[in-house]
């Protein structure tokens, strides 16, 4: 099996990608492309979220053609997707594209992918195969065989063209189809694999199954980046994405919040706390740990091991840091207060 460590390693602009244990965070614009003004602001916003990769559709001319003024407001890489129009490729690769994303089920035109490929090599492009378990080719049956076969063969057409700087997607919304295709594609080819399960569904259920399928492929050892894709702001996929990979251990540069179910002994308004202290955190790469709870009578000893936490009582809390106690705060101070002493860190 080839594990995310020692994969064929190449460069997605400015990123070491694949040949190592990193795992990269990455989502999907939602505007349309050749809005130029709002497909940028999404970007950055994403970036701040924490985006380390950005991918755009390329539906016409239009889009293509808008990846040369995106590239210069923006500071992250940026991949191309591209469906059935082999010319669309071409264009965003002339364009700056930083990456292109081909699916081998609906591009099969081997002059336009050999052009494609020439720009690549002069231009350092790498291709991403993106195959998906719902748009294979007719001749193959939705089977992890049938995926992992789709794959090898627009694979085939790459390397006989002595191309190799190549990620590897192939993503299915069923969670075991998606899991059994990504690790016989890693027990056959030596190539990144990006992680994703397709299709998963809104905030609420496709955060539940992209979390369960991308923890169950991810701790094969495998997966060089992921997406978690949602019926929703791509914000969130990214939030998703960070607190997948923090709890698996895999990035240690993602703050953990520790927040109690809250009970009938509850004497303050905690949980809008929770959530704007949650929100706060996604926007800083530190390794530490922070406690919202919800009373004084457990919590700073359940969250002992916290960097810093607040328990709150009748209008107050108190705060704390590594279970010791430093002084009391109104309930109308909190959050100012966590977020100077997290700043503090």
């Amino acid at each position: 099996m080839y594990l995310r460590n020692n994969t064929r390693s190449f460069k997605v602009k400015n990123l070491d990608f694949g040949g190592n244990d990193k795992v990269y965070i990455q989502s999907m614009t939602n505007t349309k492309t050749s809005d130029i003004i709002n497909t940028i602001k999404q970007i950055n916003e994403l970036e701040k979220a924490g985006c380390e990769i950005i991918r755009v559709a390329i539906f016409d001319k239009a889009d293509a053609l808008a990846i040369k003024e995106i590239k210069k407001h923006i500071n992250i890489p940026l991949v191309t997707d591209i469906h059935f129009d082999p010319e669309l490729a071409i264009l965003s690769i002339l364009n700056g594209a930083d990456k292109i994303r081909l699916n081998p089920g609906n591009i099969t035109n081997k002059e336009k992918i050999e052009k494609i490929v020439e720009l690549c090599k002069e231009r350092n492009v790498p291709i991403r195969i993106g195959v998906n378990s719902g748009s294979l080719p007719r001749d193959l049956e939705k089977t992890k065989e049938g995926i992992v076969e789709a794959a090898k063969r627009h694979i085939n057409i790459l390397e006989k063209l002595n191309f190799k700087n190549i990620c590897l997607s192939l993503k299915a919304s069923d969670i075991d189809l998606a899991y059994e295709s990504y690790k016989l594609a890693s027990e056959i080819f030596p190539y990144p694999l990006h992680i994703g399960i397709t299709e998963s569904g809104t905030s609420f259920s496709g955060l539940i199954k992209s979390s369960i399928g991308i923890s169950k492929i991810l701790n094969l050892g495998i997966g060089n980046t992921i997406r978690v894709s949602l019926t929703d702001d791509p914000i969130l996929e990214i939030k998703a994405a960070k607190e997948i990979l923090k709890d698996l251990g895999i990035r240690k540069d993602i703050p953990n919040l520790i927040s109690c179910p809250t009970c009938g002994r509850i004497q303050y308004n905690m949980i809008p706390i929770a959530k704007e202290i949650e929100n706060y955190l996604s926007t800083i790469n530190k390794n530490i740990t922070v406690a919202v709870m919800g009373c004084a009578v457990n919590g700073p000893g359940e969250a002992k091991d916290a960097d810093l936490g607040i328990a709150g009582g009748k209008g107050e809390a108190i705060l704390f840091k590594k279970g010791k106690i430093i002084r009391k705060v109104s309930e109308k101070d909190i959050i100012n207060e966590l977020k100077k002493e997290i700043d503090l860190l």
